[in-house]
């Protein structure tokens, strides 16, 4: 655990859906499978850059608590309650269990290596996607939970819902690029890395018009 966090019990909370149904915005660029492949990398990787802390995923997916197992995470359940109720049941879960500070992360980050440092103690922290729109990572006290208001706008929300406390807006280069649309696939920093993940995915199928060969 880092220095900044050294006495302060964290976990990272991560809401993950069914595989089959993630990342629906590309079904004109990707297969089905493609799309499945793609999710299961990105949130491998939130995984791996929560190194020894404890990871939480809140799902309502056999195949996704099954996956949550096999790279060392503990899934929670939490069937029909919609991604805000599901992070926010997953959140009093984690603080029952006795957990200082929590870390929310988007299950899409292709780059979270710093997920970390996102963690401030006694701060609520945001770290809004690239348009700041979307709230990619949050961390706050257990005692002072942040309510889930994901959706269109949800850095707003989450930012204003932390006013009378002590807040911090983080903007990470990293950690803002997501992958929600075709568009994020063209992404400079990306294309390498969907080319190792994808390599059957190639730039010459006319579907993928937003990826160009590097000259």
């Amino acid at each position: 655990m880092r220095s900044y966090t050294r006495g302060v019990k964290l976990a990272v909370l991560m809401p993950v859906k069914a595989f089959t149904e993630a990342k629906q915005r590309l079904a004109d660029v990707l297969s089905g499978n493609d799309r499945q492949r793609l999710a299961r990398w990105m949130a491998e990787g939130v995984v791996r850059a929560a190194g020894t802390t404890p990871v939480r995923v809140v799902c309502d997916s056999e195949v996704v608590s099954d996956w949550a197992r096999s790279v060392g995470a503990e899934p929670l359940w939490t069937a029909e309650l919609g991604l805000n109720g599901a992070v926010d049941d997953g959140v009093a879960q984690l603080t029952v269990a006795g957990y200082d500070h929590i870390i929310v992360a988007h299950a899409d980050l292709p780059f979270p290596r710093s997920l970390l440092d996102v963690a401030r103690p006694d701060t609520a922290t945001f770290v809004p996607d690239a348009r700041r729109d979307g709230t990619n990572v949050m961390a706050f006290p257990s005692a002072r939970p942040i309510p889930a208001q994901y959706g269109p706008g949800s850095f707003a929300r989450h930012w204003a819902s932390a006013a009378g406390t002590l807040r911090e807006l983080r903007p990470d280069p990293m950690l803002a690029i997501d992958v929600d649309d075709p568009t994020d696939l063209a992404h400079p920093l990306l294309r390498p890395l969907i080319n190792e993940v994808l390599p059957t995915w190639l730039p010459t199928t006319p579907a993928n018009h937003f990826i160009r060969p590097a000259t």
